[in-house]
Parts: structure tokens; C-alpha cells; sequence
């Protein structure tokens, strides 16, 4: 199993493609131009992908500006749970003052469900419902492999703003302590902007969450 990492945008916003046994899934498509669609492409012809999937962990502009581009390029199902529904459709109103001249919505296929697990070739996520940087984030758990893909929750040393529409500081910091701090300390995280970090890690020196 494959996490790949691209910074894309002028917010440095990070899409992943995951992938298992040739089959892939595509988290999080920020990118914002031709150049950085063709990087992505390129990346899934190089490898020979076939890719089954689009997910959103939240709709922020930033993280969904390439929807439309994997949508149409390779015609797989798009989810995002459904309290984000209302941040996609926001999106296209405020997209032009963060210079995205060209956003293109799209509407999701289904929706995602806390708990549901999604299977990429012989890997597994479990979708785990954390709020507060926005109502209908979720985050993506692989258990056997110790993989968490955060959004914009849990950050390294550092944790998402709560002062965006539809965010709540006390309910962010919630979903950190109660869903993401129960999983192992060993637990890798591919955060949404910047590097990856670990439970462990961010359990013990975050400041805005570690645990007292």
C-alpha cells in the first residue's frame, strides 16, 4: 500500500493518492491548474493506477478544486459525508477570492457514513466522523497499517482553524481527544497542509491539544 503526496495550490494544500494492487483512490484534489493536473495524471499513468475513487475529507475550497478534473478524467464515485454538502456548495461563491478564477463544482454521488469502511485493492480505511474545522469533516483510518489521512483536523504540532463557517473550537478539539488520541502512538499522520506527523507525537507536544 502506497500514500503519495502532492502539495498543491497557493494555500500548499496536500492531495494523496493511495493505492493497493494497481487499484486507487484520490483524497483531496487541490490541484488548481493545467500543470498541477497534468502532474497528477502523470503520476496515475506512470503507475498503471486504475482509479475506483474520490473522497473529500471536508469541502473548503482549497482541498476541492480538482474535483471536477478527476470526475471528468476518470469517471469514479465522489463522497463526502453529508454535513459538508453546504460547504461544496459554498464553495463556487468564494472560490475567486482565493484567486481560484476556474472552479467547476461538482455534486457528490453518495455519502460517506462514520464507521463505513472503504477498500482499496487489499487495503482498508474506516471513516471516522471528526468535526469542528468544519460540520462534516472525516478522517480516513487504516488499521493495519497505521495510517491516518487527517484533513484539516490534526496538523503537526498545530490543529486546524475553528473560525471558518461551520467550525467550533470545543467541538474540534473534541474529535482530536476522542477519535484521533485513541488511536495508537505509532499511528502515522498525512496531514492536510505540511508534514506528516504522529499520534504519539502530537499527544505529547501539540499545544493546542496534547493530552495534560
Amino acid at each position: 500500500m502506497t500514500v503519495y503526496c502532492f502539495t498543491f495550490g497557493p494555500l500548499l494544500e496536500n492531495t494523496y493518492v493511495i493505492h493497493d494492487d494497481k487499484e486507487a483512490m484520490i483524497i483531496d484534489p487541490g490541484c488548481c491548474n493545467a500543470e498541477e493536473e497534468k502532474k497528477l495524471g502523470a503520476y496515475i499513468f506512470r503507475k498503471d493506477l486504475q482509479v475506483k475513487l474520490l473522497l473529500n475529507t471536508h469541502c473548503h475550497v482549497d482541498h476541492v478544486m480538482g474535483n471536477y478534473f478527476v470526475k471528468q478524467r476518470y469517471n469514479v464515485p465522489f463522497r463526502i459525508h453529508a454535513q459538508e454538502e453546504s460547504a461544496l456548495l459554498a464553495a463556487k461563491a468564494y472560490a475567486f477570492n482565493y484567486g481560484f478564477d476556474h472552479y467547476q463544482q461538482i455534486s457528490p454521488d453518495s455519502f460517506l457514513e462514520e464507521g463505513e469502511v472503504i477498500t482499496v485493492g487489499k487495503s482498508q480505511w474506516e471513516v471516522l466522523f471528526v468535526p469542528g474545522h468544519s460540520p462534516g469533516h472525516v478522517a480516513f483510518y487504516n488499521e493495519k497499517e497505521r495510517v491516518l489521512v487527517s484533513g484539516d483536523v490534526l496538523f503537526q504540532r498545530s490543529i486546524g482553524r475553528a473560525d471558518l463557517p461551520g467550525g467550533d473550537f470545543d467541538t474540534l478539539i473534541d474529535s482530536i481527544h476522542q477519535k484521533l488520541f485513541t488511536l495508537p502512538d505509532d499511528v502515522k499522520v498525512y496531514t492536510g497542509h505540511g508534514g506528516t506527523t504522529d499520534i504519539g507525537t502530537e499527544k505529547k507536544t501539540n499545544l493546542y491539544c496534547a493530552l495534560k
